[in-house]
């Protein structure tokens, strides 16, 4: 129920805070896409791949950082796009980064990135450090809420691309790459814990 006084936005945003997921995916259901169009307005020469990455980042750091968020100062929308702008910004010089690492082979315009480039074979005691891994990644899984759990499970555990799970579950693209955010998020918390 929510608190006398408040609007339905500021209660979800009260809830988010405590840790209530379900509220955080209601503030990215109602803010998404108006956060598109923002984006899509100052930064013209993004594509629409960019900007949905960008959105599925700005949200994992809100998500992350909701307790900093003081209502005093700002509305969440406002705060939102602060995000959402700064995450574009450093998108960019990420991006412009990683093309500096590139050597361009031939005039043809094609591009090896160096880093790239590695040896696939697992040595035996890789192969246990990996099944080491998953075996404790899989016991994080199962301490989840239900709504990251199968999901958690189907990208970590089972190696699926964010598409081949949207397909699966019938969820949306960004959904899914959300949801996955927040569960690393949680695991790496449960890991410090």
């Amino acid at each position: 129920m929510a608190a006398p006084g408040l609007k339905p936005i500021d209660e979800l945003v009260r809830r988010a805070m405590i840790g209530d997921g379900a509220a955080f995916t209601k503030l990215w259901d109602t803010h998404i896409d108006a956060l598109k169009v923002y984006l899509k307005g100052i930064m013209k020469h993004l594509d629409d791949f960019y900007i949905d990455d960008i959105c599925s980042r700005s949200f994992e750091k809100a998500f992350r950082q909701i307790g900093s968020y003081d209502p005093s100062k700002s509305q969440f929308s406002t705060w939102l796009k602060v995000i959402a702008h700064n995450t574009a910004l450093d998108t960019i010089e990420q991006e412009a980064r990683a093309q500096r690492g590139y050597v361009w082979i031939d005039d043809d315009s094609r591009q090896l990135n160096i880093s790239e480039i590695r040896d696939d074979i697992d040595t035996p005691l890789d192969s246990i450090i990996k099944n080491e891994d998953q075996e404790e990644t899989q016991g994080y899984i199962e301490g989840l809420p239900d709504l990251y759990r199968e999901i958690a499970r189907k990208r970590l555990i089972d190696g699926l691309q964010y598409k081949e799970i949207a397909e699966e579950t019938g969820l949306e693209l960004n959904t899914v790459r959300t949801r996955i955010r927040r569960a690393k998020a949680m695991i790496e918390k449960m890991k410090s814990e």
